[in-house]
């Protein structure tokens, strides 16, 4: 049974920092490539980083570039989003996803992405 389960988030300052992460079971993670998504109340889900599944290519959307990291742990079967700097505009349910990897590549687009978890609140106060 496929899991992906993210933990990690909370409530934090403007300014702060947040290191969430994302366990999964049920299938091979090092064959898949993974995402960061998030969704605020009334806005469509937007891509905010993804890895290969090697870990050698990341990507990240131009709002988060520069304070959000993505990393993973293929011998823990877990992703991670260390997220510094935080903003007000950040608040939003984060969602952690995997796509089959088909290269040295990755997508901030949902279509390949297969499995999802549940996600986690962040809300990051003024």
């Amino acid at each position: 049974q496929v899991q992906v389960v993210e933990s990690g988030g909370g409530l934090v300052q403007a300014g702060g920092s947040l290191r969430l992460s994302c366990t999964v079971s049920g299938f091979t993670f090092d064959r898949y490539d993974m995402g960061w998504f998030r969704q605020a109340p009334g806005k469509e889900r937007e891509g905010l980083s993804c890895i290969s599944r090697s870990g050698d290519k990341t990507a990240y959307v131009d709002s988060v570039k520069g304070r959000f990291t993505i990393s993973r742990d293929n011998a823990n079967d877990t992703l991670y989003l260390q997220m510094n700097s935080l903003k007000p505009e950040d608040t939003a349910m984060y969602y952690c996803a995997a796509a089959v990897g088909h290269g040295n590549w990755c997508f901030l687009i949902e279509e390949p992405y297969k499995y999802w978890g549940q996600g986690t609140q962040v809300t990051v106060s003024k």
